[in-house]
């Protein structure tokens, strides 16, 4: 009796279908704990102990990075670091002013002492001094552009000759939606990260022909700590302008983060993508 070309088909496929799955476990493509798209490359977040920073350092190690925390707070970021460890991700915690040039300097110099290289660079240290443009102070703006902008600018040039002398690294700059927009009583952290943008683009053309790719993401309202702070008139305001009608989970900025720093986007460079829910659009 002769096999059926459906049989033949059947079987091929059930062939296939199995050494597909033997062949992307082998590779590290698909495993429960991440896409590994990341796998061993050395990765550093700022503001990683808390929000989107958090959620970030989660998904690096997820994708197969060595993650290297840089919290101001060390409290916040010893706690990120032991939920890493129990997964059994490689991390370690730095303690860093990321407005302190010197600093900085050092802490990169930590990095590349402990693990050798760095290939990665996420910029999402940041915090806000709420005021109006008439009652802002100079020392609030200061800080608060201090840490956002200055502190972008100083870890960008701390990694950029390393990354320059390997001709790769992907560089991604958290921003804000407000950048673009603005935001009323909140004239510091606007300007900072609208300068973020302005940034992210010229360190794109300037680092292109390093095989360095510099990115920035543009967050909506998203569901950190500070954000559920919020009164809910004015989270009710935004989430009627909003056509997904929610906030976003900090996990699905990480999300966009992680492509950003992985090989797919490897022919993205000055991008500022905008993960709104479509809020402003």
């Amino acid at each position: 009796m002769r096999n059926s070309p459906c049989g033949n088909a059947m079987a091929w496929m059930s062939f296939f279908t199995a050494w597909r799955t033997v062949s992307r476990i082998w590779n590290g493509i698909w495993t429960e704990r991440g896409g590994m798209r990341l796998r061993d490359r050395v990765a550093v977040v700022t503001g990683a102990g808390q929000g989107i920073g958090r959620a970030i350092a989660h998904k690096m190690a997820l994708e197969g990075a060595w993650v290297a925390l840089v919290e101001w707070n060390p409290q916040s970021g010893l706690q990120v670091l032991g939920e890493l460890e129990r997964e059994g991700s490689k991390a370690f915690l730095l303690t860093c002013d990321v407005a302190d040039r010197i600093g900085v300097e050092g802490m990169v110099q930590e990095v590349l002492e402990k693990w050798g290289r760095l290939e990665i660079l996420v910029n999402n240290a940041g915090f806000d001094r709420p005021a109006t443009l008439l009652k802002v102070t100079d020392e609030d703006f200061e800080a608060v552009l201090g840490v956002h902008l200055r502190g972008s600018l100083n870890t960008i040039r701390a990694v950029a000759p390393h990354m320059m002398d390997r001709s790769y690294g992907k560089i991604v700059n958290v921003s804000s939606i407000y950048g673009r927009t603005g935001a009323v009583a909140a004239i510091s952290y606007s300007a900072a990260k609208a300068g973020i943008l302005g940034l992210t683009k010229s360190a794109a053309r300037e680092l292109g022909k390093h095989g360095i790719n510099v990115n920035a993401v543009l967050p909506g309202l998203t569901a950190t700590p500070t954000i559920l702070k919020m009164p809910e008139k004015y989270k009710d305001m935004i989430l009627r302008e909003t056509p997904l009608g929610r906030m976003g989970d900090p996990m699905e900025i990480a999300n966009v983060v992680a492509f950003l720093a992985s090989d797919e986007a490897s022919f993205m460079t000055g991008a500022c993508v905008e993960v709104t829910g479509g809020w402003r659009m």
